[in-house]
């Protein structure tokens, strides 16, 4: 396992990503729509690791119920596995919370949240790899 990004919630992906490009060294940078997901997502490459900027794209999405009550900031740490189906099953195994179950996220990869409330306060994303 390993970091694979941190996800930061934002009110606008590409005002913000102006701003973290005059700070951050970004190798390369990829803006999609994960519609499930239902947000705008700048996922910024650097040397080991990657920043994902979250955008709400509806008012039902749950990036836009946290920029409500928390504002923009960390929004969840993702730690890729390359035994994704087993770590899971471990982790339920071990009456940690999921969030939502399994389904697709960026790059078409399997996600599932676990609850922070699991994780000592920590939203915890386990996804599989993807090649940088």
């Amino acid at each position: 396992m390993q970091i694979d990004h941190i996800a930061i919630a934002v009110n606008n992906v590409d005002e913000s990503l102006k701003t973290f490009e005059k700070v951050l060294k970004v190798k390369n940078k990829e803006i999609m729509n994960v519609t499930n997901e239902k947000v705008k997502v700048a996922m910024l490459e650097l040397e080991n690791s990657r920043i994902e900027l979250l955008e709400p794209l509806s008012d039902d999405s749950p990036i836009s119920k946290f920029l409500k009550e928390k504002g923009e900031g960390i929004h969840h740490i993702a730690i890729n596995t390359n035994q994704f189906e087993q770590d899971l099953k471990d982790a339920i195994n071990n009456n940690i919370k999921i969030i939502g179950g399994v389904r697709e996220g960026s790059y078409g990869r399997k996600i599932t949240f676990i609850h922070p409330k699991s994780l000592h306060g920590v939203l915890m994303e386990l996804c599989e790899p993807h090649n940088l």
